[in-house]
């Protein structure tokens, strides 16, 4: 099973996550952001980037798609909380958002 972050280890990853738009879930156990794309083809083209990332970690996101807004969570539910899975996957979809 996957390690759940240590509050130390919290502090160090989340925090640039919540600078760039990723909050925690209220009871903490997972992060969650929203997306908004030029037009729905822009966010199908990043959801699709992400997938394929997604599918490489075995890690995938809850995510919903409407037209051009993509709402995101993130957990590691074997895990019942954050793990480096969602750290990492979070940081890959701000880069695949801003390339």
């Amino acid at each position: 099973m996957t390690e759940l972050l240590s509050r130390a280890e919290l502090n160090t990853f989340v925090t640039p996550l919540e600078n760039t738009g990723w909050t925690r879930t209220h009871d903490g156990h997972a992060l969650s952001k929203t997306f908004v794309f030029a037009d729905f083809v822009s966010a199908f083209d990043w959801m699709t980037r992400v997938a394929r990332i997604s599918q490489e970690m075995n890690h995938h996101p809850e995510w919903t798609n409407v037209y051009k807004t993509v709402a995101v969570t993130l957990t590691t539910h074997d895990a019942n909380g954050l793990t480096m899975k969602d750290i990492t996957l979070a940081q890959d979809m701000d880069k695949a958002a801003n390339a």
